[in-house]
């Protein structure tokens, strides 16, 4: 099997009131906190419409996140697994995905609730949250 590599580019940034890893929820559909989210002007054209939608699936890089540990103990739980059966920030590729209500657009930034990323977190992709298709039943 080939190894690849290779590059993400982050569409913008997230401006949050929290700055160290203490200070965000451990789940940020559990908070109320407003947060915003920067998009680069180069993927300004990318947000057309976006305003229509309620909800968004956030899509973002831990990048302050410990990318050794391969094993984790949920807080709910109090037993260690796998990283790959946890939601832990914590692992070899710290993509994190939230579900976010989107609050209003302004320009190239959106305001959203429920994303406990950290200020200056690097965002790598944006999608509509679509009940029918995202929701398991």
């Amino acid at each position: 099997m080939t190894i690849l590599n290779f590059e993400i580019r982050p569409i913008g940034h997230v401006r949050s009131p929290y700055k160290v890893k203490k200070d965000a929820p451990r789940q940020g559909r559990l908070s109320d906190t407003v947060s915003e989210i920067v998009i680069n002007e180069r993927y300004r054209t990318g947000l057309d419409d976006v305003e229509k939608k309620s909800h968004l699936i956030v899509l973002s890089w831990f990048d302050r996140a410990d990318r050794a540990l391969l094993r984790a103990t949920p807080p709910h739980e109090g037993v260690e697994h796998g990283v790959f059966a946890t939601r832990s920030p914590n692992r070899p590729n710290p993509v994190a995905f939230s579900v976010v209500d989107l609050l209003g657009r302004e320009g190239n930034v959106l305001r959203v609730r429920g994303l406990d990323a950290l200020d200056g977190t690097p965002v790598v992709d944006i999608k509509p949250y679509v009940p029918d298709l995202d929701c398991v039943k």
